[in-house]
């Protein structure tokens, strides 16, 4: 009986330091926020990347209008106003040439509490593959963003070089 009561006694002093241990808060709760909004712009395109295009019986000139719509979900957001991105951004260009150029995008970044923001993610176009690297700041009036992007996009056959711009809506 004695060293049963030993055993019990040890057991539960060992149990007290284990149980002022701290516990760890809990993650915070994440909130997706939808920014989605039109986008539209130039594109400057080198002339390996206008040769391409003309291999595909796309005859335009060295810079495109576009036009096109970004889906943008900001998933994540830390205390020191760092947050996630993830888009979508589908642009037609050439329109002012009677074409049709469609780009397809699709990039994850981070943007700071001032708005300066960072992107990367694949690129694909009539022209080709590449990878779309992409950096701007969006300024804030009330409940509407108006983002500014540069965005480069090397590939083997040249280089494009896009300035966008837009809106949306904080909801």
């Amino acid at each position: 009986m004695r060293h049963s009561l030993f055993g019990a006694l040890l057991v539960l002093g060992l149990a007290a330091p284990a149980a002022a241990q701290s516990v760890l808060d809990p993650p915070p709760v994440t909130r997706s926020i939808d920014l989605s909004g039109p986008r539209f712009g130039l594109t400057m395109l080198s002339q390996g990347v206008v040769d391409r295009l003309r291999e595909r019986a796309i005859d335009v000139r060295p810079a495109i209008s576009q036009f096109g719509w970004q889906f943008e979900r900001q998933f994540y957001r830390r205390d020191s106003g760092v947050a996630a991105l993830n888009e979508w951004i589908v642009l037609f260009g050439g329109l002012e040439q009677d074409v049709v150029i469609p780009s397809f995008t699709w990039m994850v970044g981070l943007r700071s509490r001032d708005g300066l923001e960072l992107g990367i993610g694949p690129n694909v176009t009539p022209g080709g593959v590449a990878l779309a690297m992409a950096a701007g700041v969006t300024v804030r009036a009330g409940v509407v963003n108006v983002p500014v992007n540069v965005a480069v996009v090397p590939s083997k056959v040249g280089t494009r070089v896009s300035i966008l711009t837009g809106f949306n809506m904080r909801r």
